[in-house]
């Protein structure tokens, strides 16, 4: 049968035993493989719409070009209109999707487009000063530049407007992020038509 007095004393013996066991540990070792890149694709994938949001939020912006106030007969800014533009590398933004922040001297509102084109106590509106492609009110080209209207006298008390001195600050908020602007009234107002803020 066997010869066993001519063997090796490190030769091994495989049994079945030992089969099951390379089997359990390759089964094992390709179920870790496939976990590790389930788990880097995962990871992969996270990583780079991350990356796209934070970059969106970064350049996807408006860029106030001016900011104007028109003095009403009461020596008061009654409208404030900002000549926006979108930022420079910026992709299409919307701004009927946009919302304005106001924290004027009285109270804070939060603004959304108006439909009917009237700007008032909750809305804003915008007209075109310069559309390249026709695209209004979505900012496509570099050279599109609308005009965003806030009327003071519906964001301050008693329908006022913003008197000489006053500070306030506007917040255009779009689908990417939002940019912070600071402003304060000239010390007067007196035979002014339009003013730079």
């Amino acid at each position: 049968m066997f010869d066993t007095e001519n063997w090796r004393p490190d030769r091994a013996q495989v049994g079945i035993g030992t089969l099951i066991v390379f089997i359990a540990m390759v089964l094992v070792a390709a179920i870790a493989a496939g976990v590790l890149i389930n788990t880097a694709g995962f990871l992969q994938t996270k990583s780079e719409q991350t990356g796209t949001e934070a970059t969106g939020q970064v350049t996807n912006r408006v860029n106030v070009v001016s900011t104007v106030g028109i003095v009403g007969n009461d020596d008061s800014i009654h409208l404030v209109n900002l000549t926006v533009m979108k930022s420079s590398g910026s992709g299409d933004v919307n701004l009927s999707t946009a919302t304005v922040e106001w924290l004027g001297p009285d109270d804070a509102s939060i603004l959304t487009r108006a439909k009917d084109g009237t700007a008032d106590g909750q809305h804003f509106n915008i007209t075109t000063i310069r559309d390249v492609d026709d695209t209004s009110p979505v900012l496509v080209d570099q050279g599109d530049r609308f005009r965003v209207t806030l009327d003071a006298t519906q964001l301050t008390e008693k329908n006022h407007g913003l008197k000489e001195s006053e500070d306030f600050t506007i917040k255009i908020v779009t689908s990417a992020g939002a940019v912070t602007y600071h402003h304060s009234v000239p010390q007067t107002l007196t035979n002014q038509e339009a003013v730079q803020l």
